[in-house]
Parts: structure tokens; sequence; C-alpha cells
């Protein structure tokens, strides 16, 4: 079998490529290595997801842009699949650059989409995201606790995927974001192509270099392991689900194994895999005897105090659930961080 990862340099695309190469699959990565230039950040060792994969053999690595329509069609001739990862990932980018996050999120996909309509690709994965549901989720009754907000009983199972997403504010990424994931879906309805779109909650995982506008599981524990200060922007108590890199993959597998034809599923780690900023932050002390300095500083615009997946749609229709609790995953963050110093 033949597979496309776009963005597969990324965190999330090189552990699909990863985890596809080891099944033996041909897996093609396609990544113009923008990140920091999106981000409009300095990150250091931003080749490093395309080195590694250098080394299997059943990887061939593209260097390409999904703007590019040519290139991004040369690509996906003769594959049966596309993992589409491949975007620009930051709220504040969005509103920054709202060019640059419409032209790589929107533009970028509808390309991607085209490549696989005109080359017969037989199923599509799509990253989608919590943010097309906007700040309507700031519209749920919350409850404050000590170091964490909550959802009550109305939602206590989290966010479906009939959630409303309407007359609310986006941000200009979860519009973009929103505009990808509704032609995902029109694909399958008016080409006939398998579509899976994953509207993911918080992933983290090892070789993820996490910075402060983006990946904060990750940025707060390289913050930590390494002494750098941490800026929380609101009071800390927003939470999140959080989901392993490793446990997404396997959700995107059982749709791609599946017969289902346009899936939507809102993919986190669920009620039971939960943190708060704060409460983060307390495990890695508690992890590594290290705390660092922290300051506070204004909400962002459109920062959910709650958002939390209801994977009941996934569990049954993939069979599939987390496996890797956020004490796990946060400790095998660590341990990579601190055997990977030099990276930082």
């Amino acid at each position: 079998m033949k597979l496309l990862v776009t963005g597969g340099a990324g965190f999330i695309g090189s552990h699909v490529a990863e985890i596809y190469a080891e099944k033996d699959y041909s897996v093609t990565v396609f990544d113009n290595l923008s990140r920091s230039i999106l981000l409009n950040k300095e990150i250091k060792n931003l080749d490093h997801n395309w080195n590694y994969l250098g080394k299997f053999r059943n990887v061939e690595r593209v260097r390409g842009d999904i703007r590019n329509k040519k290139e991004i069609e040369e690509a996906a001739r003769e594959k049966d699949f596309i993992i589409h990862t491949a975007a620009q990932t930051a709220v504040t980018t969005s509103i920054t650059n709202p060019e640059a996050d419409f032209t790589t999120n929107a533009l970028g996909t509808f390309n991607v989409l085209e490549a696989a309509r005109k080359n017969d690709v037989k199923a599509v994965v799509y990253c989608s995201t919590n943010k097309v549901f906007g700040d309507n989720v700031n519209k749920i009754n919350v409850k404050e606790g000590e170091k964490r907000y909550s959802f009550g009983e109305s939602h206590e199972k989290g966010i479906s995927e009939t959630f409303d997403i309407d007359l609310c504010e986006h941000t200009p990424y979860g519009c973009s974001k929103l505009t990808g994931d509704m032609y995902v879906q029109d694909y399958a309805h008016l080409y006939g192509i398998r579509t899976g779109v994953f509207r993911m909650s918080c992933i983290y995982g090892t070789r993820q270099f996490g910075v402060e506008d983006q990946g904060w599981v990750a940025w707060f524990t390289i913050a930590t392991v390494l002494e750098k200060p941490i800026t929380i922007y609101g009071d800390g108590k927003q939470v999140r689900d959080v989901l392993y890199v490793t446990d997404l993959v396997d959700a995107y597998d059982r749709f791609l194994g599946s017969k289902i034809k346009n899936g939507i599923y809102n993919t986190g780690g669920g009620p039971q895999n939960t943190i708060s900023l704060l409460e983060l932050l307390d495990f890695l002390e508690k992890l590594t005897g290290k705390r660092s300095r922290i300051s506070f500083s204004d909400w962002r615009p459109s920062d959910q105090k709650v958002y939390i997946s209801d994977i009941s749609k996934a569990q049954k229709e993939l069979g599939w659930k987390p496996k890797i609790t956020p004490e796990e995953g946060v400790r095998k963050i660590s341990e990579w961080t601190l055997e990977n110093r030099k990276l930082f």
C-alpha cells in the first residue's frame, strides 16, 4: 500500500510516517519545512523529524508545498491513501498573518483534495481541530475549582460532533480549518472519496517541538526540564482533554481499515484524560523536581476555558479508545527531552 503524508516532517506527520513505515507501507513524506516561518519563531533543529525519517528504507522524502497544485498532484500519483497533517497550526499566527493561515489551511486543503480526486486516491484523512466550534464552547456554563474549570452535567461527556459551529467568533485559524473540514466532507459526498475528519483536541508526544504559541503540553514539559520561564495566558485553570500521538494514529488506522465512507470524529483523550495548565505544572514539578518561573498575561482571543471531546462516536464506529494516560504520556516527553537536551 502507498501512503502520502502531507506535513510529514511535523510532529503528527512524522509519527504517522514512522508507524506506517513499520507496517511496511510505501510512505511518501511531503513537507516544505516552513513551521518556523509560519510561527515567526526561531525553532532549533527544524529538520530533526525530516532527518529522523531518513533511516526508513520505505520512506521517500519530498520537499514540496501544498499551496502548489503541481507539486501536490505529482506527490499524490499512484497513492492509495493521503493523511493530510500539513497546516498552519497557531491561533496567534492566524491573527497576525491571516493570509498565510488561509492559503495553507483552506487553499492547501483544497489542493490536496483535488490531487486526491485527480489521482483516484481511495481515502483521505484530514486533521481538523476543536477550534471549528469557535467561541460557542465558552457559552457552556462551567464550574470553577481551585485549579481547574469543568463542564456542568449537561456536557459531562464533552463536546459531540453535532455541537453548533454557527454565529460565533472562530478566529482566522478556526475559519480556515473549518473551511477544509467542510470541503473534505463534500468531496466524500460529491466524488466518492472516503474521508475521515478528525477534530482533534490537544495532541502531544515525543518529537514535538512545542513553543509558547502551539503545543502547550510539550512546551510546558520542555520549559520545565530546561528551566525556562513560562507565560500563562489566562488564569491557568483552562482544561483540555489530551491525547498521546500514537493513540491518534491508531484512530486514523482504524478508519482507513474500515468501510466507513465519510466519518467525522471529535478526537481527544475524552473525559477520562483531562488536565489543566496548573495541574500539568504540578505534575511536572512532582516528576522532575523543577518548576519554571511562571508569569500571567491576558486571555487569548476565543480561548476556551474548557474543551473536552465526546469520543463516544469514535469508540462505537471505530472500536477505538485512548490507551496512554496523561501521566504516562508526559513522563515519556520528559524522558525524551532529557535524552535530547542538545536539540533545544
